[in-house]
């Protein structure tokens, strides 16, 4: 009888979301629930950049920015990569990566979460959409 070498057992995935009420004063604890989750990250400081945007998009665009209205950060991490999530109650826009122009005061956030993450993307509808922005690189922690 010989013994056999299994092969190392990957971790999985860690998953976190948290609700938050749709007032724009929840931008901050939705910040603070995303930095202490990534404590020690090397690109804390984009994820953290990248939740702020959407939950601001989403308390601007959407029907979670009006009265009664809430929000949705998840935040997934899976061995190198991290994914920041913001799940809204929807709106008659779709988000998009837009260039603003050289003298508009907003317009940029979507655009700069495409030049600092790994990838992003949406899905949902008028209903409730999901904006998400992943974020790869080693990480020990």
């Amino acid at each position: 009888m010989s013994l056999t070498t299994l092969p190392p057992v990957q971790p999985a995935p860690l998953c976190w979301r948290r609700s938050f009420p749709g007032g724009p004063e929840q931008a901050r604890n939705a910040r603070r629930f995303v930095g202490c989750l990534l404590d020690g990250c090397p690109f804390l400081y984009d994820a953290l950049l990248a939740a702020d945007e959407l939950v601001v998009n989403a308390l601007r665009h959407t029907k979670s920015g009006q009265e009664g209205g809430s929000f949705t950060v998840q935040v997934v991490r899976d061995g190198g990569l991290v994914a920041v999530s913001v799940t809204d109650q929807g709106g008659p826009g779709e988000p998009a990566a837009l260039d603003a122009a050289e003298l508009a005061e907003s317009g940029r956030g979507l655009r700069t979460i495409s030049l600092t993450a790994a990838s992003w993307g949406w899905h949902g509808n008028g209903e409730g959409r999901t904006v998400t922005a992943v974020f790869a690189g080693e990480w020990d922690a």
